[in-house]
């Protein structure tokens, strides 16, 4: 009896998802818990794995194809997986290349000619398709070098440059043959010769290289990240406040003190739990920044959530930190990695993603000097870091060299006037540039 492949509850709140690439194909071989296909939420990827060993059946739902909760995805015939008709399977195919090489060219013709007839069943990626639709070619005609003859978009690319090429040859028999086919000139005549019209111009020659175009499916967390920004700007008031932070007193601190505690706790101390903890110390004393706007209210939080912005392969994610208030630089650290590592390894919880209060991007580890975040709604306050560059400052009446950071402060003007944000980023720079003043106030 078919074993049924349905889709997971994907979590709160999240009905539907996309189906993103299929790992196992028709016919193939599965072990219990191996990842047959990744499903796409708004905000996570869910893999979903087989259930038993035995063989992947019939696919149900296609890359692309939008599923809701308990939708079937795929059958599956369950049993001890058929792994020695692997090798049988691939011998044989490798004894029908070495045939088609010795063949003689007629006969290669003729088995080329019957694959690319037949192959109007083969499988084909969206990708392929929407390549091929793009360009007038007829899918069918194009000879499939994926798993049974599944027709990919390189294919399909590979395709386009071939004509492309084919066309842009210059022919080189193709010139003297309208002269050749005039008639000799009659001695007789009476008609006045006349001039020859003048030649057409010449089409400008294709350019030498590679100049395909290719449309790739946007994922739907791309979609969401595209859709909630457009949201951010068009309904909230966004206005951003900058000022610079001297961090010599916190990378002085941090050199005094890393071995200890590492030695004690098992983990770096680095700057993340240095700007959490100056955030939530602002947010104490700004508590509008702490807020949101819900219908004609303003919704103070006395609990501080703190978003912390990664950017991983799938776009940007915020995974929060809870009670941030009520955590130790360690703490920090460790919770600030976690989220991180999980985040980048695609590992992240709908959970570890919702809610927060205020939010902290870090756009100084990808070199920026300065930028303008934008709000993650309904918060009303972003932070933006940016690396740190040494620069000459005057100190006590001296020029110095300090390592300065610039950062940022975007906020919704609805709520939050523009002196309250100022004071907002001015607290976050005393504080780091006096950090004990964090551990005495807490």
């Amino acid at each position: 009896m078919p074993v049924e492949i349905r889709v997971p509850p994907l979590g709160e709140s999240v009905v539907e998802a996309t189906v993103g690439r299929w790992s196992k194909n028709e016919g193939d071989a599965v072990r219990k818990d191996e990842v047959l296909v990744e499903l796409e939420t708004d905000k996570i990827t869910v893999e979903v794995a087989a259930p038993a060993d035995g063989t992947l059946g019939s696919i149900k739902k296609k890359e692309g194809d939008t599923v809701g909760v308990n939708e079937l995805l795929a059958e599956m015939e369950a049993g001890a997986a058929p792994a020695a008709a692997a090798q049988p399977a691939a011998q044989a195919a490798a004894e029908g290349a070495a045939s088609t090489e010795t063949a003689p060219p007629a006969a290669t013709a003729t088995a080329t000619a019957t694959v690319e007839a037949g192959s109007a069943d083969a499988p084909t990626s969206p990708a392929a398709r929407a390549i091929a639709a793009e360009h007038g070619l007829d899918i069918a005609t194009i000879r499939g070098s994926g798993p049974n003859g599944r027709v990919t978009k390189e294919d399909v690319l590979k395709r386009i440059e071939d004509g492309r090429a084919a066309a842009g040859a210059p022919p080189r028999e193709a010139a003297p043959a309208p002269a050749q086919s005039q008639p000799a000139a009659a001695p007789t005549t009476s008609v006045a010769p006349t001039a020859a019209p003048p030649a057409a111009a010449p089409r400008p020659a294709t350019p030498a290289g590679p100049r395909a175009e290719t449309r790739e499916r946007m994922s739907r967390r791309r979609q969401t990240i595209a859709r909630r920004l457009l949201e951010a700007q068009h309904s909230t008031a966004s206005l951003t406040t900058f000022n610079e932070v001297d961090l010599h007193a916190v990378m002085e601190l941090r050199k005094r003190r890393q071995d200890e505690f590492v030695k004690k706790h098992g983990v770096k101390i680095g700057f993340m739990s240095f700007f959490t903890k100056a955030a939530v110390g602002a947010l104490k004393a700004f508590p509008r920044v702490n807020a949101e706007i819900q219908g004609e209210e303003i919704v103070l939080k006395q609990y501080y959530d703190i978003g912390i912005a990664v950017g991983a392969e799938e776009g940007l994610v915020v995974p929060v930190v809870r009670d941030a208030d009520k955590k130790s630089f360690a703490e920090l650290e460790r919770e600030i990695g976690e989220l991180g590592k999980k985040a980048r390894d695609g590992k992240l919880t709908l959970e570890e993603l919702q809610g927060g209060t205020f939010t902290i991007t870090n756009g100084g580890i990808f070199g920026s000097m300065l930028s303008t975040p934008i709000l993650n709604p309904p918060q009303v306050g972003i932070l933006g870091m940016h690396n740190i560059v040494e620069r000459p400052v005057v100190v006590d009446g001296q020029v110095a060299i300090r390592p300065i950071m610039y950062v940022a402060l975007t906020y919704d003007h609805r709520i939050v006037d523009g002196s309250e944000a100022v004071r907002f980023l001015v607290a976050i720079k005393n504080q780091l540039e006096d950090p004990l003043s964090m551990l005495i106030e807490g």
